[in-house]
């Protein structure tokens, strides 16, 4: 196939989820990764479509939802000093535990809502008397662009930029999951924007370690169902391998300059995830030799530390231990216009896939 529709094909589409009601004969639970693959799966009614004895769990890969409280609040901290503070559009309205950014914004915070970091660079380059912070959130997929503003803004010579780093990393929450003495997944959707990026070897150790099969998929109907099935081939064999059923974009050792970029600007670290907490090297934290571009050590905001709000089990949801609909505050104390967490307001948040699309 060749082009995207094709990949939205009903009759394509239907002709595997027939091959998976005739090949499943055990209970199944298998994790998507992104947030990305848990919207496509609730948004197309893949869900319902399903043998009953195949139960998906919506994984932790959002990045929006696993930012901690504590990096929102610096982040409103910078603003409340007077900070220029860039942002993609979909980190403003996630609660912090007092405001949001948006509600920060309101008061007179200096709020830019960007779709680069190369944008947050231009605006430092035209406010040469005035602090700019990028809040650079995201997995792998999006280091490359947040190290490539570093390096750009060095090669400018910009001394009033910096950026405010909350990237995490895929392998080691998939590991902290299968770890946790309440995990129940049987075999995991990866994430293909990510392998996009960092290619699939990393996933190798996971499948032999905890004779998990890892089926890496895109984001299509096709690409979703192609991929369940593949899994529960394998699980029903008695298998456990990485297979790679987006192979039209992931190639087996990623984008090697966007690699190379992140190396050169981060080093891998302990990173706090929103519910869940620390876990150890499971994000990238920035270099010694860019120090000086880490908003956190610029500013002093370290310190900054506060609890997640109790009434919102987002850390449950994000290691697959509950469903969406499963929170008593789903859809009375808790929607997209008041959210309690962030899963409720980001746009690959599971709770925003169940609130607007789900009939479960």
């Amino acid at each position: 196939m060749k082009y995207l529709n094709e990949y939205r094909n009903l009759e394509a589409t239907k002709k595997i989820l027939d091959e998976i009601h005739k090949i499943t004969t055990k209970p199944w639970h298998i994790m998507e990764i992104c947030g990305g693959q848990t919207h496509s799966l609730v948004k197309n009614g893949i869900l319902e479509l399903l043998p009953e004895k195949v139960s998906m769990i919506h994984g932790p890969g959002c990045p929006v939802c696993v930012t901690p409280l504590n990096l929102i609040d610096k982040a409103i901290e910078l603003l409340e000093q007077g900070v220029i503070v860039c942002s993609f559009g979909d980190m403003i309205r996630v609660p912090g535990s007092k405001k949001s950014l948006l509600e920060a914004k309101a008061i007179g915070g200096d709020l830019r809502i960007l779709y680069s970091p190369l944008e947050a660079v231009t605006i430092a380059k035209e406010n040469p008397t005035k602090e700019v912070v990028f809040f650079a959130v995201g997995f792998e997929t999006t280091a490359p662009a947040n190290a490539l503003s570093v390096l750009h803004a060095e090669k400018l010579g910009l001394k009033n930029y910096s950026i405010l780093a909350s990237h995490v990393l895929v392998p080691p929450a998939m590991e902290a999951i299968l770890a946790d003495e309440l995990c129940r997944i049987d075999a995991f959707l990866g994430a293909g924007h990510v392998c996009a990026i960092m290619g699939i070897q990393q996933y190798y150790p996971l499948v032999k370690k905890y004779k998990t099969p890892i089926v890496v998929t895109g984001f299509e109907p096709l690409d979703l169902v192609q991929g369940i099935y593949m899994a529960v081939k394998q699980l029903e064999e008695g298998r456990f391998e990485l297979e790679n059923q987006y192979s039209r974009i992931v190639k087996p050792f990623g984008n090697t300059a966007a690699i190379a970029v992140i190396n050169k600007v981060f080093e891998v670290g302990t990173r706090e995830w929103r519910g869940i907490g620390e876990i150890p090297n499971s994000g990238y934290v920035i270099k010694q030799a860019y120090r000086s571009y880490d908003a956190e050590a610029k500013f002093n905001i370290s310190y900054i530390k506060v609890l997640e709000n109790a009434k919102c089990i987002a850390g449950q949801i994000l290691r697959g231990i509950k469903k969406p609909n499963q929170c008593d505050q789903f859809g009375k104390a808790c929607k997209p216009s008041n959210p309690l967490g962030a899963p409720m307001v980001s746009s690959e948040g599971a709770c925003a896939a169940y609130y607007h699309f789900s009939t479960l």
